[in-house]
């Protein structure tokens, strides 16, 4: 492609909306257009980027045999009500795009589509001689962040490739899901992306096991922590560890002392000289299930720790069968406007204890009469500890389990892992953190979806048994984004090999001078013929803005037919290095191929 033929308009300053290097960059190049509010065009040279991505991930998709297909964007919400998620979505994350057509049937836009393979699935398979079967698409998906932001990142719509496979049994679904890491590792190594692998939760999908493939980058909206031996990795809302040891306690006695201005685990701890690995706090949170209940949660966590609200979630989850519900719609730390709604009385807040009266709820048929109290692991084993005394200005000192306090029967970990804690697998790792962008995720589904929907096989003994499901997503226009993130420079892009728009582009100092342009002529039309994608900047431009331009594109190579055609030389420029070599006319071709092979290996 010739640039004086493309559509092609480079920009000198960032632009205001952009936050994130790879934001801002894509922006400045002309890679993407912003049309609205998390809404992007995607102009030649991404799209070329996109294709490229996609063609990795279908390479590896159907080397596992994996069958591709495309599913409807447009479903219908009679679907999500029948796995339970409707409300979920369109309420509890307010995800989806849900709209009314002229029927007055209610539809919501994708944001995932295992309603409708589920439906799919229900139709087609009757018999365990079917299975297993796995399906794929790359199709556009949409969804209503809140914030969109960092422009393909958290955009409200975007590229996804997702898959969904069909099992017998629980071997089956393994097998696949194994075919699916090693997939995933290869379609992140092949586009030239450093990654990690990390234990993950499974969310608003469901299902049991799941595992996240971590683009690694600084501006990642993620944190992983993991070892340096290489034995564990997972994201901050799934890893468990072991916390620092508890500091000896410098109370021998239970008593009530006055603490004024102490409403912080900080502040108690310097007015009593304390540890706050010796102080239980008490944390507040409100939960709205489905069925319309908000239930009170308090939770006791040692002070120098914190809680993990997705699995503090994910244990309320469990009881929501015990409020007449399936899952949770809202889990907030309730404000002063929430409590008016349901506090009988002024809470004291700072200075709550594990034991915290139930008459603090006033009577509302919509709201739980008592407290939903649950313990972390940190506390459990304390003794003599700090807590609150349910009265503002006062703790109480010396405390313990079984005397002054009952312990709370719901005794779980919800407490959130972090840099420097030890390790599960060996106590003699700590545990290190990186940032990460989420560009892949598997999962073991299970039958979540399949018992909810009726999708069932005959198996070989002629019983109806519930379909065991997979599901394998991965962001290709993530992933393209992920790549400018973690390879760029102050010039510009620097994009992998595999993944660049083009792999080479010539840039001819002076279009007036016939001797550069043959050369340069006769260099596109070889290169291309041979399969190395070249643009041909043949603008009439000064050389300095040609050189520019190509840096902040990121095409790996630049050739220029320079001052050193004199000698048969020109100028290539690795785009990644600065490193600059003159080579003879006709060894460009050959040099090119060797190493644009060597960096696809």
């Amino acid at each position: 492609m010739r640039l004086s033929q493309m559509l092609f308009v480079t920009l000198r300053e960032d632009p205001a909306e952009a936050e994130i290097p790879s934001h801002k960059l894509l922006l400045r190049a002309g890679y993407i257009r912003r049309i609205g509010s998390g809404i992007y065009a995607y102009l030649p040279l991404m799209w070329r980027v996109l294709k490229k991505v996609s063609q990795i991930v279908r390479e590896e998709m159907d080397a596992t045999g994996a069958q591709e297909c495309l599913l409807p964007q447009l479903q219908p919400a009679d679907l999500w009500r029948e796995s339970g998620r409707w409300d979920t979505y369109t309420q509890a994350e307010g995800i989806m795009f849900a709209l009314t057509d002229r029927r007055d049937t209610e539809l919501g836009l994708g944001p995932t589509h295992e309603e409708v393979i589920t439906t799919v699935a229900k139709d087609t398979i009757r018999s365990y001689r079917q299975l297993p079967v796995h399906l794929y698409q790359i199709q556009t998906k949409f969804r209503d962040e809140i914030r969109p932001r960092f422009g393909l990142m958290r955009g409200r719509e975007f590229i996804m490739k997702d898959g969904y496979s069909f099992h017998a049994n629980e071997e089956s679904l393994k097998k696949t899901y194994q075919d699916m890491a090693r997939a995933y590792s290869n379609m992140l190594r092949r586009s030239g992306l450093q990654f990690r692998a990390v234990d993950a939760d499974s969310g608003a999908i469901g299902g049991s096991g799941s595992q996240e493939f971590m683009v690694l980058a600084e501006a990642g909206e993620d944190q992983v922590l993991y070892t340096e031996d290489g034995q564990y990795a997972a994201n901050v809302e799934k890893a468990v560890s072991i916390p620092a040891d508890a500091e000896a306690s410098p109370f021998a006695t239970f008593e009530k002392r006055e603490t004024p201005g102490s409403e912080t685990i900080e502040k108690v701890c310097k007015f009593l000289n304390c540890s706050p690995t010796q102080v239980v706090k008490n944390v507040l949170y409100q939960a709205v299930y489905d069925s319309g209940i908000t239930v009170l949660v308090l939770v006791s966590i040692r002070g120098d720790q914190d809680v993990n609200q997705v699995k503090l979630l994910n244990e309320l989850t469990k009881l929501a069968g015990n409020y007449q519900a399936k899952t949770i719609l809202f889990l907030t730390v309730p404000d002063a406007e929430a409590q008016q709604k349901w506090a009988a009385k002024s809470l004291p807040l700072g200075y709550m204890a594990p034991d915290l009266a139930d008459d603090y709820i006033s009577a509302a048929k919509e709201v739980a009469p008592q407290f939903l109290r649950f313990v972390d692991q940190t506390v459990v084993e304390l003794k003599n500890f700090v807590t609150g005394s349910n009265e503002s200005g006062y703790h109480v000192v010396g405390a313990n389990w079984g005397e002054q306090f009952q312990l709370p029967k719901l005794a779980v970990d919800v407490r959130k892992a972090k840099k420097g804690d030890r390790a599960i697998h060996d106590p003699n790792q700590t545990l290190q953190s990186a940032r990460g962008i989420e560009a892949g995720h598997i999962f073991q589904l299970g039958t979540t979806y399949s018992k909810a929907m009726g999708a069932t096989y005959t198996s070989e003994s002629g019983e109806e048994q519930p379909l065991i499901m997979g599901c394998y997503g991965v962001g290709i226009s993530r992933m393209a984004q992920a790549a400018v993130e973690q390879s760029y420079d102050k010039d510009g892009i620097i994009w992998p090999v595999a993944i660049a728009p083009y792999h080479a582009i010539i840039c001819v100092p002076n279009v007036g001078d016939a001797a550069q342009m043959e050369v340069a002529e006769k260099l596109y039309t070889e290169l291309n013929a041979n399969g190395i994608e070249t643009l041909f900047d043949d603008r009439n431009e000064r050389a300095g803005v040609k050189f520019k331009d190509a840096d902040l594109i990121g095409i790996p190579y630049r050739i220029v037919t320079g001052r050193s055609l004199k000698d048969g030389k020109v100028e290539v420029v690795e785009r990644a290095t600065k490193k600059a070599e003159e080579i003879a006319i006709e060894q460009v071709l050959p040099t090119l191929k060797q190493w644009i092979d060597h960096a696809l290996k």
